[in-house]
C-alpha cells in the first residue's frame, strides 16, 4: 500500500517538473509602467508571455489581439462582456524585439480598437516577434492583465 502512494507522488512530481512549473523567471520586464516609446536594454526585455489574471465571473471582459499584418500593425479590439459597465480603462502595450514599447488606451465601448505598431522584421534584429499585453482597470480600481501573447511577423509563402 505504501509503495502505491510513493509511486503516485513520484508520478505527480514528474508531471509538475515536466510542465515547467518549477522553472524560475529569467530577466525582468523593462519599461513596465513607463510611458510610450521608452527604450529598454536587450537584457531587460522579455518576449516571454507571463501569466494573466483571472477576473471575477461578473466582471469578465474580452479583448481580441489580431494577427500582425505585413506592415507590422497589430489590431487590439475591445469586445466587452459582463463587466462592460464596470470597465474604466483598457490599455494595450507592445514590446518590440529591439526593446522599445508603445502603450495605447482603447475605448471602453464594444468594438473600440487601437492599432499597435510592431516590428516588421527589419535587418539586424534577431527576430520578428512582438509581445502584446492588455490591462483592464475596473471601477473598483483593480487592474487585471487579461492578455499576454506573442505576435509573429507574417511573411509571404
Amino acid at each position: 500500500m505504501n509503495a502505491k502512494y510513493i509511486l503516485i507522488i513520484l508520478v505527480v512530481a514528474a508531471l509538475v517538473a515536466a510542465s515547467g512549473c518549477t522553472g524560475t523567471r529569467t530577466g525582468t520586464q523593462a519599461g513596465a509602467g513607463s510611458s510610450s516609446g521608452t527604450q529598454a536594454t536587450q537584457e531587460g526585455i522579455s518576449l516571454t508571455p507571463g501569466p494573466t489574471d483571472v477576473m471575477p465571473d461578473y466582471n469578465v471582459v474580452t479583448v481580441d489581439v489580431g494577427e500582425k499584418d505585413y506592415l507590422g500593425r497589430i489590431p487590439v479590439i475591445f469586445q466587452g462582456g459582463m463587466g462592460l459597465v464596470h470597465t474604466k480603462k483598457v490599455e494595450a502595450k507592445v514590446t518590440r524585439i529591439d526593446g522599445t514599447t508603445e502603450t495605447k488606451t482603447i475605448g471602453t465601448n464594444k468594438g473600440d480598437e487601437a492599432v499597435l505598431q510592431g516590428t516588421r522584421g527589419e535587418p539586424g534584429l534577431r527576430g520578428q516577434a512582438d509581445r502584446v499585453e492588455v490591462w483592464v482597470t475596473m471601477d473598483t480600481g483593480k487592474t487585471y492583465k487579461i492578455v499576454d501573447v506573442i505576435r509573429e511577423y507574417r511573411t509571404r509563402g
